[in-house]
């Protein structure tokens, strides 16, 4: 039985969708006008792990992650974030967009994230947010002021619900300046007046502008997932006041609640103990970080913390991931190199029977929140049972050695892990190498050269490969 975390209760609570067997997931994605950073990577990562998790166990999921190319104010200026790099780049806004929306895929496609099922981009739906804006004025939850529309928050008795945000306690023009003619100072844009430096405008009935940043999740979520979806989910940062305000504007609209079954929200993400920050000097491309490590080691780094709990990227973690990875890989790597026996012995039953329970424990844990930490847990756990009977036996059954690498591939690939396939690719080539260095290594062993041998072997030890000398000749294996 699968049990999320429901940010709005609080609570661990059953899964259920809406629909039977059917579930409907949103995600806010980025703001196309910088690169993809480690904070973008490290939620995108989870709720691609969530998703794999669903199908896994048997969900048919639609899966919608929205482009923000508009209407992203800063909080300090006002100015719109895409606009205002434009001009630094001095080119078109559109070409801006463009520019970075691709290389977000990119990034994206070579971290294993799945693409979303659509990926809608708000320019593409202010018809539609012009709708829904005019009816919230309709419906009295909103207000016409000078070009601009704002959302009475007093009119929503439930705002605060999901952030435990006090509405007396709010700053004042939050994610906006100020606006002198709000009725209240907590009070949020639906709708920005634009000025004639504006890159971005669009005619309504209240004059050209461009639509607020919250109003824009709000409809595209409800247009292609419905007036109620199962589960909405971004980074910690933005339950409030954006997710806060994108239940008071649907609830308002469609008078059905929830708007959202399930809230699901990443922690924050660190760098060496301190938050991420372009003052800081650490703000951390993902296209930085894939330069020095594999997605692979990233995408283990991630897995190894919870969704939920707060996540510091240095270099030690960084290379222990690293090293964890490699270890689960090398032990697909010994059982690939053992000899093919023709009968199950029964240390081979033991065997199967900690595979039956590995799998158990990774659905356990997996079910439980999304738990990352216990699953890896589980694969590790077998993984220790396989390496000592691999060091034990010299043959195990084709039919045994198939099941483990299936499981070790599909559990690995829920994660984004590819455990085996790496293996497959080069795994024969590497053996190849190894040998020849092997035997090179024997004959200077022969003429005496001992030095040269031992640096052969010290430097094989530096990268990975361990060598034992014995009667019988040089065995290896991999560190």
């Amino acid at each position: 039985m699968l049990k999320v975390h429901n940010s709005l209760t609080g609570k661990l609570e059953e899964f259920t969708p809406i629909k039977k067997g059917k579930v409907g997931i949103y995600v806010c994605g980025p703001t196309v006008y910088d690169w993809a950073h480690l904070g973008h990577a490290r939620t995108y990562t989870a709720f691609d792990i969530i998703i794999r998790w669903l199908k896994y166990r048997g969900y048919s999921v639609t899966y919608i992650q929205n482009i923000t190319d508009v209407g992203h104010l800063r909080e300090d200026t006002g100015e719109d974030k895409i606009g205002e790099k434009s001009k630094e780049e001095k080119v078109n806004p559109m070409a801006l967009v463009e520019k970075y929306m691709r290389e977000y895929f990119a990034d994206m496609d070579r971290l294993g994230v799945i693409r979303p099922d659509i990926s809608p981009r708000a320019t593409g739906h202010i018809i539609d947010m012009i709708e829904a804006v005019k009816k919230l004025i309709e419906k009295g939850y909103a207000y016409e002021v000078e070009g601009n529309v704002f959302y009475d928050v007093s009119k929503f008795k439930e705002y605060g619900k999901l952030s435990k945000v006090n509405p007396e306690e709010m700053i004042a023009g939050s994610r906006f300046e100020v606006h002198p003619n709000k009725r209240n100072p907590q009070d949020f844009a639906l709708w920005k007046k634009a000025k004639p430096t504006d890159p971005f405008k669009w005619p309504s009935p209240w004059g050209e502008g461009f639509p607020g940043w919250h109003i824009e999740c709000s409809v595209m979520a409800s247009k292609y997932l419905g007036e109620q979806i199962d589960i909405h989910g971004g980074g910690r940062d933005l339950k409030f006041p954006h997710h806060e305000n994108e239940i008071a504007q649907a609830e308002a609209l469609t008078g059905k609640k929830p708007f959202v079954k399930y809230w699901l929200h990443t922690e924050f993400l660190t760098i060496n103990g301190e938050k991420m920050a372009k003052s800081l000097g650490n703000y951390i491309t993902l296209r930085e970080v894939l330069q020095k490590y594999e997605p692979e080691t990233l995408r283990y780094f991630f897995a190894s913390t919870h969704y939920r709990s707060p996540i510091d990227y240095n270099e030690k973690s960084l290379e222990q991931a690293k090293k964890s990875l490699e270890s689960l890989k090398n032990s697909i790597l010994l059982l690939r190199k053992l000899k093919t026996a023709e009968k199950q012995t029964a240390e081979e039953k033991k065997l199967e029977l900690e595979m039956k329970k590995a799998r158990e424990e990774f659905e356990k844990a997996m079910d439980d929140d999304f738990n990352t930490v216990g699953a890896l847990a589980a694969l590790f756990e077998f993984s220790k049972k396989l390496n000592i009977y691999t060091s034990n036996n010299e043959a195990i059954s084709s039919e045994l050695r198939n099941r483990i690498i299936n499981m070790f591939e599909e559990l690995g690939g829920i994660l984004g892990l590819k455990l085996c396939e790496e293996r497959k690719a080069g795994g024969e080539q590497l053996e190849k190498v190894i040998e020849i260095i092997i035997k090179v290594r024997e004959e200077l062993r022969r003429k005496g050269e001992w030095k040269l041998s031992d640096e052969i072997r010290a430097e094989l030890r530096k990268a990975g490969v361990i060598l034992n000398d014995e009667k019988e000749g040089t065995s290896w294996k991999l560190a």
